[in-house]
């Protein structure tokens, strides 16, 4: 892998409230905030963060289906309502399904390594509460091979997707073992929501977690080998950050200590029009999150913490296979005995994750960008790890293993 041909941090990270079922604060019937709102108070909390806005050399807006669930485009001339001085500067949308946010954090690396620009906005947004379930479902099926797939596909489209992986994971590994692994991921992923006041499941007060983690799939209602406690929330949210080169971050005021360096990046894209290879494995994730590690020179085990792309709860125990933390058909078991809890050996997805904070789909990746280096900058508050953090590495996929960029950032 080639390194990075000059040093790139990233810094000033902030994301919203996820909006959707489980806020107290939700109503389906009253007015919400839409994609303007979204945009611009994430996208100024990062310049709050900062000396003065007018360092902001170009900008990224990262979303997946704003032109359906919003009946809006050219979300890129969206970004100088953030601040006056955007008016005018370079300013690019970028889309991959799910793995939007990745894409849009990627995109402000590339535009520092090619010296453009020396600090890049990058803004996630996903507005999805605006249809119903099941009419988002058919909008977020074009994160696969519509033509293809969609006139023969579930009516929850992507739910069965993973409901697949996950019924071919439980023929493969054993049911029993797996089921308790996924439930095992769900209340982790809420116990981590409650000490996030952002996240969609904040206000989750159920006394048994496990328990409803382990109810029966019913496919006569959802999928075969799913519930819903295994899905990702329908969820309205925005997330920003700035990219920036060691020039750039001290011209916007801040210090070392402020900043974390992406030290690796790995990016690759899958054949959207074939099934994946092997149902039971991730396997464009592991290629890229294998290209970010070998460009960062590190091991698995230099690795503090993790966000991963927990679409469903069977996503959780593939990527902790796919990472290599477990062998294959061991990931419910690793997962089972605690290791990817705040306080375990592999802490993951500390803020909630996709489960737990919810996602707003153009915005998981960079909100997955942020929670790492909130981890390693120490601002993660009440979910902070309390081992020493040196080393996290972040994993935004979109589709169903399609489109993946993966990033290690380096205290």
């Amino acid at each position: 892998m080639k390194k990075l041909r000059r040093d790139v941090f990233i810094a000033a990270g902030a994301y919203t409230v996820s909006l959707g079922t489980g806020r107290r604060e939700f109503n389906p019937r009253k007015p919400r905030p839409g994609l303007e709102e979204y945009i611009i108070e994430a996208g100024q909390a990062s310049l709050a963060q900062i000396s003065n806005p007018e360092l902001i050399d170009e900008g990224v807006i990262a979303n997946f289906m704003a032109a359906r669930f919003n009946r809006q485009g050219n979300l890129a001339g969206f970004m100088p309502i953030i601040h006056p001085s955007l008016e005018f500067k370079p300013m690019v949308r970028v889309e991959g399904a799910c793995g939007s946010g990745g894409l849009g954090v990627a995109t402000g690396i590339k535009s520092v390594l090619a010296e453009t620009a020396d600090a890049v906005l990058v803004v996630g947004v996903e507005v999805q509460n605006t249809v119903k379930a099941v009419y988002g479902a058919d909008i977020l099926a074009t994160a696969g091979y519509h033509a293809g797939e969609r006139k023969e596909g579930h009516t929850y489209f992507f739910p069965n997707k993973f409901s697949m992986r996950a019924g071919a994971y439980y023929e493969k590994y054993g049911k029993e073992k797996a089921r308790k692994g996924m439930a095992t991921w769900y209340k982790n992923a809420v116990d981590n929501a409650r000490l996030n006041p952002l996240a969609q499941e904040h206000h989750n007060q159920a006394a048994d977690l496990m328990a409803l983690g382990m109810t029966p799939p019913d496919g006569r209602f959802f999928t075969d080998h799913l519930n819903l406690f295994d899905c990702s929330k329908v969820s309205d949210g925005a997330a920003s950050l700035i990219v920036c080169s060691e020039e750039g971050y001290k011209k916007l005021g801040l210090t070392r200590a402020d900043v974390v360096q992406v030290v690796g990046l790995g990016q690759a894209e899958a054949n959207l029009t074939t099934p994946p290879p092997v149902l039971t494995e991730l396997t464009t994730s592991r290629v890229a999150s294998q290209n970010a590690m070998k460009m960062a020179g590190l091991a698995l085990s230099d690795i503090d913490v993790f966000e991963v792309h927990d679409c469903f709860t069977i996503t959780g125990l593939l990527a902790v296979e796919m990472l290599g933390i477990a062998q294959p058909g061991e990931g419910a078991d690793v997962v089972a005995s605690g290791a990817t809890t705040l306080t375990g050996a592999y802490p993951m997805n500390t803020g909630g994750g996709l489960v737990g904070y919810g996602h707003p789909v153009g915005a998981s990746g960079v909100r997955m960008a942020v929670d790492v280096w909130k981890q390693l900058t120490g601002k993660a508050g009440a979910f902070q790890v309390p081992k020493p953090v040196q080393h996290g590495l972040f994993l935004s996929m979109g589709g169903d293993d399609k489109t993946v960029v993966s990033a290690v950032l380096k205290k």
